[in-house]
């Protein structure tokens, strides 16, 4: 073996050291949520080989009857952990496991759900993007970009059953309730609701503490099922990203105050076919330049509401 080869060799073998170091210094730890239901809270930041792309949250419920798993975490190896966290916790196995959304960050994780025997839940709206060319093409760049959390192994996975209205199960004699929201942040947007004890699972429909990724959300929509949202009044929100919220309210509202500020700073400028450029100079951004990734998403989100609100201008 020549030089250049053995030193390939040596760094990929430090490599994954590392990154097996990394992995186990950073552990899911579980918090609870309220008596029985739990959640882990991924990093306020993209994702990345360092982070393993642990940048989202997710939940469980535990019943007398087995486990029910909100959203799958951003890649398989994150998803095992999170099914050995549950396994400390309870001997329960995990029965279904409801997607809020068919986001990376998400879903990433589903396969190690699915291979454990869980039934999987989602909105009918998340079929045509999961099996779109952007989902493809959103799967291949992660496997470059996120390596080795997300490889050739790595899989997009359909629900075992998809809903279009809202739902209502009981495992355990716990109820459950999946109420769809979008379109908003995404199409297939869903809500969970706990009605015993007033825990609401809201996927990123909020960004709690952060700048939310707008991506190609209908922002008008999305401001809507906030409010519908705020209206349930639930007593406890987990939220996509960001800590649990025991004040929906105020919390709810920094998503959806960032989300009117972006449409009106940016829907003024299509409407008077300001270029771009200028308009995002002049917005005022001090409510929410302080906040974790408002230099990575802010402009990026602003963009594409400007495209949004050209769109709907008249």
């Amino acid at each position: 073996m020549s030089r250049r080869p053995r030193l390939a060799a040596l760094c990929a073998g430090w490599c994954i050291v590392f990154w097996t170091f990394v992995a186990s210094a950073q552990p899911l730890q579980p918090q609870p949520v309220a008596p029985g239901v739990w959640m882990v809270q991924g990093a306020a930041a993209l994702g990345s080989p360092a982070n393993r792309n642990f940048v989202s949250n997710a939940a469980f419920v535990v019943t007398g009857e087995g486990v029910v798993v909100i959203d799958a975490l951003g890649a398989p190896a994150l998803a095992e952990e999170l099914l050995a966290a549950i396994a400390r916790i309870t001997p329960q196995p995990v029965r279904r496991v409801i997607v809020t959304h068919y986001h990376a960050d998400h879903v990433y994780g589903l396969q190690a759900f699915q291979a454990r025997g869980a039934r999987i839940v989602a909105h009918r709206a998340g079929r045509e993007y999961l099996l779109s060319d952007a989902a493809r093409l959103r799967l291949q760049a992660s496997r470059e970009e996120l390596a080795p959390w997300i490889d050739a192994a790595t899989r997009l996975v359909e629900a075992d059953q998809w809903i279009e209205g809202p739902e209502r199960f009981v495992l355990g004699g716990v109820a459950f309730e999946l109420l769809p929201a979008g379109p908003a942040h995404t199409p297939e947007d869903l809500i969970v609701v706990l009605p015993q004890s007033g825990v609401a699972f809201v996927g990123d429909l909020v960004f709690r503490n952060r700048i939310p990724f707008v991506g190609q959300a209908d922002s008008r929509r999305w401001i809507a099922s906030l409010d519908r949202l705020i209206a349930l009044a639930p007593r406890i929100v987990v939220p996509g990203h960001g800590p649990a919220s025991t004040s929906a309210e105020s919390d709810l509202a920094l998503t959806r105050d960032y989300l009117r500020h972006l449409r009106a700073s940016m829907g003024a400028a299509a409407r008077n076919l300001e270029p771009f450029e200028e308009a995002y100079a002049r917005t005022d951004w001090s409510r929410f330049e302080h906040l974790p990734l408002f230099q990575a998403a802010n402009r990026m989100n602003a963009y594409n509401t400007y495209l949004l609100m050209e769109h709907e201008a008249p």
